[in-house]
């Protein structure tokens, strides 16, 4: 038996591989769990590192960028984090160090040690509800962050522009879901803060609400999803090739039609019949009114469309056991080689 380190911010104790993290609320542990379990059946166990203490590690895995001591030995990179949030992860000096990243992000191609990867799914295709049968028009399910301002593609500030014209435009047509959105938004300058916190205070002893919209935390997106018709899915941030999170597979699997605003390159790899381009409109008023368009038989092609794609080989390309087989292909041949 070998064994390899599974290097995973926070993580001690095997946890990178627990059925329920216990660190993001919305991100379940499956594709680690998988990556684990085809690494077992090929003489190699991968663990956190205070597991292996005291073993021969054969190579070590980073799960995104992370400044650690040196480690000897071949070492991998996932980097599959938005980069505005890990920025090591397109720091070309410290991916330069990897015998090999996997990434999504194709701008650095030019890499001769980078692999492509799509942030992994599980794809699934099954019965959904029907139009009739979704008493939510429209939601936003998200945990209530935002960037230091200046960020010129930052889609949290879009997500809030949303929330907040349906608030005072069209109440009854939106519910919003996630962590968080009992307090007010984040606040970065000292005026903003003091704001924040007496907002804060208003709400616990007030019964103000930041947002009046807010319905409550969900431990499932799928239930909520599974009750509406249109969800606002944005990423994080705008313009990053092959940058398409769970976020709009998320809608896929629920039957949801998503009005998506992230990646530059969405409409290579996911049908444009499958979505609502958010490009494509002024501001959410437009996306409104073409919202309240759509009928029955209008949504249920939207519907078809999504499934077929569930079911081709596209979609496949996004899915766990493609990414779990990309990774693990390449570390045995570079274990072959150097043997």
């Amino acid at each position: 038996m070998l064994f390899a380190n599974y290097y995973q911010p926070d993580r001690v104790k095997n946890a990178s591989f627990e059925e329920i993290d216990r660190h993001h609320t919305y991100n379940p542990t499956f594709t680690n769990r998988l990556l684990r379990a085809e690494f077992l059946k090929r003489g190699i166990e991968l663990n956190n590192p205070d597991v292996n203490k005291g073993r021969d590690i054969a190579f070590s895995i980073f799960h995104d960028g992370q400044m650690l001591e040196p480690v000897s030995g071949r070492k991998y990179l996932i980097a599959t984090e938005n980069p505005y949030i890990c920025p090591l992860n397109r720091d070309l000096h410290y991916l330069k160090t990897f015998n090999r990243v996997f990434s999504w992000n194709t701008d650095l191609a030019a890499l001769p040690n980078v692999s492509h990867v799509f942030i992994p799914n599980q794809i699934q295709s099954k019965a959904t509800p029907s139009f009739i049968d979704r008493p939510i028009f429209s939601s936003i399910i998200n945990a209530n962050k935002a960037f230091p301002p200046g960020l010129d593609n930052d889609l949290y500030k879009e997500r809030i522009n949303v929330i907040r014209w349906y608030e005072k435009n069209a109440p009854e047509y939106f519910s919003l879901y996630g962590l968080g959105w009992n307090k007010p938004a984040p606040a970065f300058t000292a005026s903003e803060k003091i704001e924040r916190r007496l907002k804060r205070v208003a709400s616990q002893l007030f019964g103000y609400k930041p947002f009046p919209s807010y319905a409550g935390e969900v431990v499932d997106k799928e239930t909520v999803y599974r009750k509406t018709k249109f969800a606002y899915c944005f990423e994080n941030v705008a313009n990053l090739p092959d940058y398409i999170s769970e976020k709009i597979f998320d809608c896929f699997f629920a039957g949801c039609v998503p009005v998506y605003w992230g990646s530059n390159t969405v409409d290579q790899h996911i049908p444009k019949e499958c979505f609502i381009n958010r490009r494509d409109f002024k501001n959410t008023e437009e996306v409104h009114r073409y919202l309240l368009n759509i009928n029955e038989q209008r949504y249920s092609q939207y519907q078809d469309h999504i499934r077929t794609f569930l079911l081709s080989p596209k979609a496949m390309e996004f899915d766990t056991t493609r990414y779990v087989s990309t990774i693990i292909d390449q570390v045995l041949n570079d274990l072959h080689q150097v043997q």
